[in-house]
């Protein structure tokens, strides 16, 4: 594979992710800003699988997490898989919980990094910058790695993945699924985020989880972040979005709760696979405030004595 290098703004970008957390507020609009920018710039050619501009994207996660002293989960940073003869790559980075016993159980945050590369021209752009899909969530996920890597307060240990190759199928995570359960870990949960970077107008929670009644995932969220941060979306169930994030493959596999965060269900964001979806739509106060009431919860998730989120059919 060709080294690809990537000039002074990529190390402005990594060395402005090394801060750590003495506040209240854990991040700011400006760093989710920052990173979703980078992300879902032309430099980065919509993040096709297979292109120069995907691997930047790699290169860059890879970064974060060697900046931030996120252990690579296995050898290297890379779970590498194919999609016909193309190589692809999901980014695992490890966090290890601080309890003896609860460090064996596991928790998985992720979101995917791909995105659709040329679509169908609108005036003069072809290119799917793809800003809320998924550049927001990316830039949220690493922010809260770079929380829990700064603070170690997880009891249980965390996975972080970035996840190649959703938009060709979900195929990513469903190989990450199956590689993790081949090694038979304790998968507690799993929480995937997805398009977070516009709000809802007129709703009285922040995001929604799908397959809402699968679990009291969002009840025990609310109950963690001591705010109504999640709800259900009845657009959501009636487009059977559970069935259609990177959650799914994780929950057909070890059928444990595994639900996706969001903030879009399509009828709040009019650019869902547009050449429009580009960082100047989105709201990254919107943003901040968000991660920064999920981070409570997740630390709720991985420190809580017993597993107190649950399947309703258990």
């Amino acid at each position: 594979m060709k080294k690809i290098f990537i000039i002074i703004p990529f190390l402005i970008l990594i060395g402005f992710l090394s801060f750590k957390f003495f506040k209240k507020d854990y991040v700011s609009p400006e760093e989710l800003e920052m990173i979703t920018s980078y992300l879902a710039s032309d430099e980065l050619e919509g993040r096709e699988l297979g292109s120069v501009g995907i691997e930047k994207a790699a290169i860059y996660i890879e970064a974060v997490f060697e900046k931030n002293n996120i252990k690579p989960y296995f050898e290297t940073y890379r779970n590498n898989f194919k999609w016909s003869a193309i190589d692809a790559d999901n980014i695992v980075g490890f966090i290890e919980g601080n309890d003896p016993n609860l460090k064996n159980e596991i928790v998985i945050i992720g979101a995917h990094y791909d995105h659709l590369g040329m679509v169908k021209k609108v005036g003069d752009d072809n290119l799917a910058n793809g800003a809320n899909d998924n550049a927001s969530s990316v830039s949220g996920v690493l922010l809260m790695a770079q929380y829990f890597a700064a603070t170690k307060t997880n009891k249980r240990s965390i996975i972080v993945a970035l996840f190649s190759a959703e938009e060709k199928g979900m195929l990513g995570s469903a190989h990450l699924a199956k590689t993790l359960k081949d090694k038979n870990i304790d998968l507690y949960t799993m929480l995937n985020f997805e398009m977070i970077g516009v709000p809802f107008p007129d709703r009285d929670y922040m995001a929604f989880v799908t397959g809402y009644n699968l679990s009291n995932l969002s009840e025990k969220i609310n109950e963690y972040s001591d705010f109504k941060l999640t709800g259900m979306s009845e657009i959501s169930e009636e487009r059977n979005l559970f069935n259609r994030s990177d959650n799914l493959p994780f929950y057909e596999t070890f059928k444990v709760p595994c639900h996706t965060i969001s903030c879009s269900d399509i009828s709040n964001y009019d650019y869902y696979h547009h050449v429009d979806d580009e960082t100047n739509k989105l709201d990254y106060k919107h943003m901040a405030d968000l991660i920064n009431k999920t981070i409570p919860a997740i630390e709720a998730i991985c420190n809580t004595p017993t597993k107190e989120i649950k399947l309703n059919n258990e």
